[in-house]
């Protein structure tokens, strides 16, 4: 359960960190900048420690899946950026992807 906690972390670094790439501007404001080094270094941090029970695919599967959830709702909440009818259809299948994976994959760490 600990790795699923670091993952979690992991993934909520990585949102963090991509939120603040975009407000970043290229690198040319120093706070979002700095926010953004670190997330990313923290979210690669945690997803190292996940590492040492959860394969590296599945673990690498719910990180993504899970991040391009929460940075879409980001983008929508924050960014004002509404995906289109295939955007969330995509994203409806990146979910169920994960969800097969975790209930029936016997090479994911329960």
């Amino acid at each position: 359960m600990k790795n699923y906690i670091f993952l979690l972390l992991a993934i909520l670094f990585e949102t963090i960190a991509t939120s603040m790439l975009k407000t970043s501007e290229q690198f040319t404001k120093p706070v979002p900048s700095i926010v953004t080094i670190l997330c990313y270094a923290g979210a690669f941090y945690f997803l190292s420690l996940t590492l040492k029970t959860i394969p590296v695919g599945i673990a690498y599967a719910i990180w993504s899946a899970v991040g391009i959830v929460l940075i879409t709702l980001v983008g929508i909440f924050v960014f004002k950026q509404v995906p289109d009818l295939p955007a969330i259809i995509g994203l409806l299948l990146i979910i169920a992807g994960v969800i097969i994976i975790n209930v029936f994959s016997k090479t994911s760490a329960h």
